[in-house]
């Protein structure tokens, strides 16, 4: 069996970090250019900096998305910013267009290159001609089956690394290649700026009568005809390590820290479960299923790892994230008996709400007492991100998060 990785994004250092404390043996992240996520924060040179180091003090890595396909105006842009990363060595980075490829080879010579599913990466051929390019790893279509990245995995060197979407949102298009955006708003999905067209309601038109929209509805609320469903392999563990994947990737680099938790805790306990026993991750899956709820998503599907998806793997009355648990913040540094805390949801004195812990603990407590910046006691935290501190009753650890159920 080979070592897995379990790969974890992440769209703010603070993300980084809870990220690599709730179980990612690494983290990918996007600059400020040159990503296909260009409306998440990302991050700075100067962050970049703080969260390689913080991650290497944690045994973990930090691979750099530059997966644009890249035009003409580009490429000077991409020498200058491989330059600067020349600077700040992160573990790897990973990339689709041939032309940034060989710009990174020669700016990076020592660099490992991951490239993107982007590149549409669909047999073994495509696989061996990025290995004698010098890549490191290649990442998968989402359009694979378990049976078809097995017959990769034999057909490969051993020592080229498979890396594979286990976990995340789903593209209506092709390996990510969509029109959608730039057709209906100018907003390039290939250049970083998508704006989710497919998660939209849509009416039908007949030529003959513009102007004169008919609905379609699936019921009354619509029809989201390109709405799929998560993708969620928490119950596969067994499959996926025996297809010989290296690294098990988890997307959503514009989720939140508290997404990012849950499903990083998630798939660690299932991964070291299984390695011990697969007979106890059998045993463990309702608690997996459990905790993997408690993120937001779109409801669950296998995509294409157990042949081509039906008419079950897609959404047709919403485009709304299922939310059953919201994020009210992380635990900081403890003075005097009180925590700190930046705020992200209001929550108040005498609420019921959820401590989780890194180590697959959850707890509940009651907030004692809320103090602001200042020592003044208050009864609520309504404005976000206000740094307040708070007693639950109990000893806390930085990095624990509270959330609070709803509904």
């Amino acid at each position: 069996m080979r070592k897995t990785e379990l790969l974890l994004p992440a769209s703010s250092l603070e993300v980084l970090k809870v990220a690599v404390i709730y179980g990612a043996d690494a983290v990918y992240i996007g600059g400020e250019a040159f990503g296909l996520r260009a409306n998440a924060k990302n991050f700075s040179l100067e962050e970049m900096k703080e969260g390689i180091t913080f991650a290497h003090a944690h045994g973990a890595k930090v691979y750099v998305t530059a997966n644009i396909l890249a035009h003409n105006r580009d490429l000077e842009g991409v020498k200058a910013y491989f330059k600067e990363l020349k600077e700040i060595q992160p573990d790897a980075l990973i990339i689709s267009d041939p032309a940034v490829f060989v710009i990174a080879k020669e700016i990076l010579p020592e660099m490992e290159i991951h490239i993107s599913t982007q590149a549409n990466n669909t047999n073994y051929g495509t696989y061996l001609f990025w290995y004698q390019q010098g890549a490191k790893r290649v990442v998968s279509a989402r359009e694979l089956s378990i049976q078809e990245i097995k017959e990769i995995r034999e057909q490969i060197p051993d020592e080229l690394e498979i890396e594979t979407f286990i976990h995340g949102a789903m593209c209506i298009s092709y390996s990510g290649r969509c029109l959608l955006s730039s057709f209906l708003t100018g907003r390039d999905a290939n250049q970083g700026a998508c704006t989710h067209p497919c998660r939209w309601n849509y009416a039908l038109m007949e030529e003959t009568r513009p102007g004169e929209y008919m609905p379609v509805f699936e019921n009354e609320r619509g029809t989201y005809i390109f709405n799929s469903k998560d993708l969620c392999m928490i119950e596969h563990i067994p499959e996926l390590m025996e297809a010989g994947i290296d690294s098990f990737k988890i997307e959503g680099r514009m989720k939140t820290a508290l997404y990012v938790a849950v499903v990083a805790r998630t798939y660690r306990l299932a991964i070291e479960d299984y390695k011990k026993s697969p007979a106890y991750y059998q045993e463990r899956l309702p608690f997996y299923r459990q905790e993997i709820a408690k993120c937001i998503n779109r409801q669950f599907t296998t995509g294409f790892f157990f042949g081509k998806p039906d008419k079950e793997a897609q959404i047709y009355d919403s485009n709304t994230y299922q939310k059953e648990y919201t994020y009210l913040g992380m635990i900081g540094e403890c003075r005097k008996g009180r925590y700190r805390l930046e705020q992200r949801n209001k929550f108040s004195i005498g609420e019921q709400i959820e401590v989780m812990k890194p180590s697959g603990e959850n707890q509940l407590v009651s907030v004692k007492g809320i103090w602001d910046e200042t020592g003044v006691p208050i009864e609520s935290c309504p404005h976000p991100k206000q740094v307040i501190f708070v007693d639950l009753g109990c000893e806390l650890e930085e990095f624990d998060i509270l959330r609070r159920k709803e509904g």
